[in-house]
């Protein structure tokens, strides 16, 4: 693994959190990756996150990263391809 990136959610979902960490690291637009939904649900994971009161963190891998997003808003990226 290579290459860590972390974002806060702030004003913005984690959805879009996340989309948008993958598509910078990848140098594209966020637009240009797979959808989201292939590999989890956006509707059940901004529910996990919606008040930022819960414990714990959800780990998936999203287009060659293992992307792991932490109860208080971080979103971080790792990248498996080098």
């Amino acid at each position: 693994m290579s290459q860590v990136q972390a974002v806060e959610t702030n004003n913005q979902s984690v959805s879009e959190a996340v989309i948008e960490a993958v598509a910078a690291a990848e140098g594209v637009r966020p637009t240009e990756l797979a959808p989201l939904y292939d590999v989890v649900d956006p509707d059940a994971l901004e529910t996990v996150f919606a008040g930022k009161s819960s414990l714990g963190k959800v780990v998936f891998n999203y287009n060659s990263y293992e992307v792991t997003v932490d109860a208080d808003g971080h979103v971080a990226i790792k990248d498996y391809s080098g």
